[in-house]
């Protein structure tokens, strides 16, 4: 092989072009202990993350956090991770001096008042056995959470090879927002010699019919690896896909409409159109349904997202077979060319946490009571009427949706599961959403119903008090919102808690209730949560309000799980998980 100039990489992603200059897949699950070899480059990972259910070592965006103009964001919706030494080589360099560039923006953590922007990452990077960088805290230097930043050097190679190190010293935070979140991470690289000229094109020439010879073949060859590459890339996923719909118990009455990507493609305006929202699952777009001229939402799910099929599956399985009013109806999907999309009715008032939290407007107390009996109503139909029971795992105010009259309908299916009725519990792998999340799924992943009791215990503290289950703006006893709230109950001064935006302009009964359902429903011990039935009893003023002790209990776990979580205050952020299975 003759020497190269120049190497790219994505890390942790799939190729890509930025500014004309294409930068390599890098896309290995590695390992405790890993050596991957590309063509020209390579890289070895070692080191265990302190919880042995960490994910795996590719951390995808799943939050939006990173705008950057142009193509340059490709390069930071992922990144490489490792728990202790990550290092890169590159091999078969021409001897020169080189231009290192090392692109790094931290999408692990947030700018936000959630948790998870108490992370702080802190490592060294060596080249060629230098150190160029000690103590390098990524959101430091980037000035927040999720801005890129690039780190330049220049290196000499003389001996063909360049090697990058990164090393975790053992500094900075390794359990926020949740166990096992530290250890260098990088985004790509890039390394080029800055002198080098190609060489020109002068010389002998190619006959006429040699040359032909040359372009016949290989573009007979780029045909067949496109062909080859298209295959697998959407015929087969389209395989998988209809495999995991109709290859299992729940398939029977799936009346879902089957749209084509072409139709997609015009609803969408060619995925032009209006942005709905965006996450690590992909983005959501407004729609414009013609035949009957209907607005609509389409989910494009992400090609990134490792969990894209199970989750697309799952919500075509269980919410195509649901109907009530108090849910988001599924109108149609498709799976097509390596596309999974699915369309849903348009609910013209967003999602609850954007009128809570991000000040759109003021919801009245009537309002919120309503939005509360909705979100009941929506849970005792999954728990109690149909053929089986759903678990919906991710209950919290992001995923209730509010349409033009501001009735709320339960939404996002992606980690829903359906259990026997008399089972009514399923252990898993820890999914859902810190600081919605029971204190028993986080020592064991056992979801039940009374888990997702827990998720409504905290919806109903949120819309109560008007504010997240935790604020790290406020004092120390006022930064997780179910310890403050149980406090002001002990302290008989329930009521300080209210939302001060609605100015005492609320029902002081319906807030007590509400106040003490929501506590009812978070218990740390789930054998002491109500049921869905008997929390819409009280909340109806049907049956009597529960008694419960005035200091919060202390949760109790398994010791012989292994959490990623360590104290028995759930960890609070706004962010999804999904471990993968």
């Amino acid at each position: 092989m003759s020497s190269l100039h120049f190497v790219h990489i994505n890390c942790g992603g799939r190729i890509t072009t930025v500014n004309d200059t294409t930068y390599e897949a890098d896309y290995d699950q590695a390992g405790p202990s890993t050596f991957y070899r590309s063509t020209n480059w390579a890289f070895s990972s070692t080191g265990i993350f302190l919880s042995d259910d960490r994910p795996d070592d590719i951390l995808v965006l799943n939050n939006g956090q990173v705008s950057v103009d142009g193509d340059e964001e490709e390069l930071y919706t992922n990144a490489r991770l490792a728990p202790s030494s990550l290092t890169y080589y590159a091999f078969c360099l021409a001897n020169a001096t080189y231009t290192v560039n090392l692109h790094f923006a931290e999408i692990q953590f947030t700018d936000d008042q959630t948790y998870s922007s108490l992370g702080r990452r802190i490592f060294d990077v060596y080249i060629q056995g230098k150190q160029e960088l000690k103590d390098f805290n990524i959101e430091e230097e980037a000035g927040g959470a999720g801005i890129p930043i690039v780190k330049k050097f220049t290196v000499n190679v003389s001996d063909g090879t360049l090697e990058i190190h990164f090393r975790w010293a053992g500094k900075g935070t390794t359990s926020m927002p949740e166990r096992s979140i530290y250890g260098p991470l990088i985004s790509a690289i890039s390394v080029l010699d800055p002198g080098y000229k190609p060489p020109s094109k002068s010389g002998g020439r190619i006959s006429t019919a040699t040359m032909a010879g040359i372009v016949a073949g290989a573009t007979s060859a780029t045909l067949l690896i496109v062909g080859i590459f298209w295959w697998n890339c959407c015929y087969k996923l389209d395989d998988e896909v209809s495999g995991v719909l109709f290859g299992d118990e729940f398939q029977n009455g799936m009346e879902l409409r089957k749209f084509s990507l072409v139709q997609i493609a015009k609803m969408t305006n060619n995925f032009n159109g209006e942005k709905l929202g965006k996450g690590g699952f992909g983005v959501v777009y407004k729609g414009y349904l013609r035949d009957s001229d209907t607005y609509v939402a389409v989910k494009r799910i992400s090609k990134a997202s490792k969990q894209g099929i199970k989750e697309y599956a799952s919500e075509v399985k269980i919410i195509s077979q649901l109907r009530h009013k108090n849910l988001v109806k599924l109108i149609g999907q498709c799976h097509e060319k390596g596309e999974l999309i699915l369309v849903y009715e348009l609910m013209a008032n967003s999602s609850l946490d954007s009128y809570l939290f991000k000040g759109k407007t003021l919801l009245t107390w009537e309002v919120r009571f309503k939005i509360v009996q909705d979100l009941a109503s929506a849970l005792f139909y999954l728990h109690e009427e149909g053929d089986h029971c759903v678990l919906h795992r991710d209950i919290k105010a992001s995923n209730i949706m509010l349409d033009s009259s501001f009735n709320a309908k339960l939404g996002d299916f992606g980690l829903a599961r359906l259990v026997d009725h008399e089972k009514a519990s399923q252990t898993t792998h820890l999914a859902g959403t810190l600081g919605y999340l029971a204190p028993e799924c986080v020592s064991s992943g056992k979801a039940s119903k009374e888990s997702d009791v827990y998720s409504f215990g905290v919806v109903a503290l949120e819309i109560a008090c008007g504010r997240r289950s935790i604020e790290s703006k406020y004092e120390e006893s006022q930064v997780p919102l179910v310890a403050w709230v149980w406090d002001s109950y002990g302290s008989q001064r329930l009521l300080d808690v209210a939302d001060p935006k609605l100015s005492m302009n609320f029902d002081a009964k319906q807030m007590e209730c509400l106040l003490m359902i929501g506590l009812w429903c978070v218990h740390p011990d789930q054998h002491f949560r109500p049921s869905i039935r008997q929390t819409i009893q009280v909340l109806n003023f049907e049956a009597p309000w529960p008694k419960l002790p005035s200091t919060r209990p202390t949760a109790t776990y398994n010791a012989q799980i292994t959490s990623e979580i360590q104290t028995s205050e759930p960890c609070f952020s706004d962010m999804s998980i999904m471990v993968p299975r």
